[in-house]
């Protein structure tokens, strides 16, 4: 095992149920557009030979982690940096024409979390970071120690629908400077009533999910996103998301409602005659969820909700 490996050890969720997705694809490449460790691009590679993976993250680790990962496929595999909504110039960068479909996993990956120094989580002590691309000047302790009290409550009821945003937020105003994850915890925490912080896991959880997602942006880029790997994407070709905060899925919703009614306004028992154009057709009406047991062994599996499209 090389040094690499352990540091982006990450445990893909769903695995089976998104391999079993791309089994009728046609030939060609589909994108990983969050490749992290690169533990689902894994499972389509050896699962499927007409497959190969177009894999991109912003993240530097997770890049070379996955590329060690990934290597003994050769060709089959390409991999650039670059957030998703950059996916456009990363195909012409390494020639690709079209995809065969595209995989979105949304959110962080276990090893951000898990290294301490990189800022993610409640848990461990760090200096406020949660950058996925360490090259960005802007963190989360921008966010922090730098918002006013009304745009940090709207972040945290946004991004982490957090009923108390408001109790926190003026509790992290009058609390600054905070510079370490612990010390925004203990702040969080002492800003919710007690009486709910006895249930819903750690008080804190949904403040830093939310404060995470400001720092890299992530809802911004999401459906320019969705719509770049849509147009690529060849019919017969799959698109599904992974999504773990309802922001996130109210997006891919809407996104692949979008594509799916191409915004057509007809009555539904007439036929349409405002020249709207559908581009996919959704597999499942439903959004799938982990098995119960897959949420007792992964805990970071469990808000999971997957959402499928085939391209038409």
């Amino acid at each position: 095992m090389t040094a690499a490996e352990p540091e982006f050890h990450h445990l893909p969720v769903m695995v089976h149920e998104i391999g079993a997705l791309f089994e009728t694809v046609p030939a060609g490449f589909v994108l990983d557009a969050t490749l992290g460790g690169g533990g689902h691009a894994e499972h389509l590679l050896e699962r499927w030979p007409h497959v190969s993976i177009l894999g991109v993250d912003r993240d530097e680790r997770a890049l070379a982690a996955a590329q060690q990962r990934l290597d003994r496929f050769g060709d089959r595999v390409r991999v650039y940096r670059t957030r998703f909504d950059g996916l456009r110039h990363a195909m012409e960068a390494l020639h690709i024409d079209h995809l065969s479909g595209a995989l979105f996993d949304l959110g962080v990956s276990s090893p951000q979390l898990d290294v301490a120094e990189r800022g993610f989580s409640y848990r461990n002590d760090a200096p406020l970071d949660m950058r996925m691309d360490q090259s960005q000047p802007w963190s989360a302790a921008d966010v922090v120690n730098g918002y006013p009290a009304a745009q940090l409550a709207k972040v945290l009821q946004q991004y982490g629908d957090e009923r108390f945003a408001k109790r926190i937020a003026n509790a992290i105003v009058a609390a600054r400077p905070i510079e370490t994850t612990t010390r925004l915890a203990e702040v969080v925490v002492s800003a919710i009533p007690a009486p709910a912080r006895r249930t819903g896991g750690h008080p804190a959880k949904r403040t830093f999910q939310a404060i995470r997602i400001e720092v890299n942006g992530e809802l911004d880029a999401l459906p320019a996103a969705l719509e770049a790997a849509i147009d690529h994407t060849v019919p017969g070709g799959r698109l599904a998301v992974l999504s773990y905060h309802s922001g996130e899925d109210r997006i891919v919703k809407a996104t692949f409602r979008q594509a799916e009614t191409g915004g057509c306004e007809c009555p539904p028992e007439l036929p349409c005659v405002c020249d709207a154009i559908h581009t996919v057709r959704l597999v499942r009406g439903v959004p799938r969820t982990p098995s119960t047991t897959e949420q007792s062994t992964n805990r970071r599996a469990a808000s999971a909700r997957l959402r499928v499209v085939e391209r038409i």
